[in-house]
């Protein structure tokens, strides 16, 4: 508790000192019109490198890792970790000594996506397998929910299924993330999204092809059949009870839901005019690609073709920015490349790089979007990750710790060693750039040997909202 405290008091004196130097130096705290939060969920410093050698033959070699992007390191562990027979088990914190002298000890109080993205999205540290809900149940509030109050339009983009964690931290209220379906429900009828996409699409396989239905991440046969119909309904009469859709767009009246689901229509979706709303669920079940048959014998990426019939998340990208940046007050969205972390649970090499070459690209079309569209005086991108996944490392033996990926040059497999199935308590890259890309350094305080400066996962809201009210929470 006294590392969470001493963070605290740092985050606060060094947020005094920001707003003292805003009021006598006369200057304003930067406003972006537009945040593009961009996740790729399971992403560590090894996960970025070994995609950049298989991709250049060298690291650093990311659009976001630009000499003018901010980089700093960031903490993701959660408030609870667990709730043991009643009692309460609280997370230690990170600490930097014991993560560069015992191999070991990343393994204990790491976080979940629920909870890591609540944090990102809400500035609230909570229990693992939180949805929007603080430690007492109390309803947090959603950067989402700022940018429509400021008038904005809001998304969220996955190649996971769209009521998975990240994607539903950012929208939904919920105390278990295994609710599939109350959080569907939750973001089709009580939020102001203007985009919603991801997989899960209960009539097709992880291969894309028609199976019978199952509604696991959906939630409800009659109103999927309803909603995807395309009829304009706002009002869904379902087992005695009625859903109706919000006004998303602020005129005063309910905005009906426009469906998609083929390739075809997300790649059209990309350019010209689009409907007001868009529920996009690609011909998919689980991911876009992680979760398709391998190839036997399949050992490097693409061995496997990709599926032709699924957008790549890059695309998803360009259509959603295409939509939401029709409203002239701005937008927020957060696209999470949600299949990093199931590659890095299997220990799937092969497809953690597809997965995070898919994330990569997705990062460049918003980079392409802005020097096209808009400009770095009006549009923020944050880069980042959740936490940790899979404990990845070069090959050898914990001598004291892991050595890095190998580079074993472009178009080849680095050297690879995976050392644990499920997450780690690692601090993980932070990259920014755009209006209050700066702040974040002031935010800091904490210094890691090896990573060198790093934030709070809550930083990342605390900022956001500061700037959007003026610098009042």
């Amino acid at each position: 508790m006294i590392i969470k405290f001493k963070a605290l008091r740092s985050l606060f004196l060094l947020l005094g000192l920001f707003l003292f130097v805003t009021v006598t130096t006369g200057q304003n705290i930067p406003v972006p019109k537009n945040i593009i939060f961009f996740i790729s969920d399971g992403m560590g410093y090894n996960h970025v490198d070994a995609t950049s050698y298989y991709q250049y033959g060298d690291s650093g070699a990311q659009v976001y890792e630009s000499p003018e992007w901010v980089k700093l390191a960031m903490a993701t562990y959660p408030a609870v970790v667990a709730i043991d027979n009643g009692d309460t088990v609280f997370a230690a914190g990170y600490n930097p000594r014991m993560a560069k002298t015992d191999h070991t000890y990343v393994k204990s109080d790491y976080t979940g996506s629920a909870a890591a993205a609540t944090a990102m999205s809400t500035g609230k540290k909570v229990h693992a397998r939180s949805i929007g809900l603080g430690l007492k149940g109390d309803t947090l509030h959603h950067i989402s929910q700022s940018a429509k109050a400021l008038g904005k339009s809001t998304g969220v983009v996955a190649s996971v299924p769209f009521t998975h964690a990240t994607p539903a931290a950012f929208a939904a209220h919920q105390e278990d993330r295994a609710n599939y379906g109350k959080i569907a429900k939750y973001m089709l009828f009580d939020t102001k999204l203007d985009v919603i996409m991801g997989t899960g699409h209960p009539e097709f396989d992880n291969n894309g092809k028609p199976s019978k239905p199952d509604y696991h991440y959906v939630g409800c046969s009659k109103i999927w059949q309803k909603i995807t119909a395309n009829k304009g309904k706002t009002v869904f009469e379902v087992n005695d009870r009625a859903y109706r859709v919000k006004d998303a767009t602020g005129d005063g009246n309910p905005d009906p839901w426009h469906f998609i689901q083929t390739r075809e229509e997300f790649i059209k979706l990309s350019q010209g005019e689009t409907p007001p709303r868009i529920f996009g669920v690609p011909q998919i079940y689980s991911t876009l690609q992680q979760a398709r048959d391998r190839k036997p014998g399949s050992k490097n990426p693409y061995d496997t073709p990709l599926i032709e019939s699924v957008p790549t998340l890059e695309e998803m990208t360009r259509a959603s920015l295409n939509l939401l940046s029709r409203n002239p007050n701005g937008f927020f969205v957060m696209i999470e490349g949600g299949a990093v972390d199931w590659a890095a649970h299997d220990n799937e090499s092969d497809c953690l790089i597809e997965e995070q070459i898919d994330f990569n690209r997705s990062v460049e079309a918003a980079v392409e979007w802005i020097e096209n569209n808009s400009s770095w005086d009006e549009t923020l991108i944050i880069v980042t990750s959740d936490h940790e996944c899979g404990y990845l490392t070069g090959p050898g033996d914990p001598d004291p710790l892991y050595p890095p990926v190998v580079n074993n040059g472009k178009g080849n497999l680095p050297g690879m060693q995976w050392n644990h199935d499920h997450h780690t308590n690692k601090l993980v890259p932070f990259y920014a750039k755009g209006p209050g890309a700066e702040i974040f350094k002031l935010f800091a305080g904490e210094y890691d040997p090896v990573r060198g400066p790093f934030i709070q996962n809550t930083t990342i809201p605390a900022v956001i909202f500061m700037m959007w009210d003026n610098g009042s929470f």
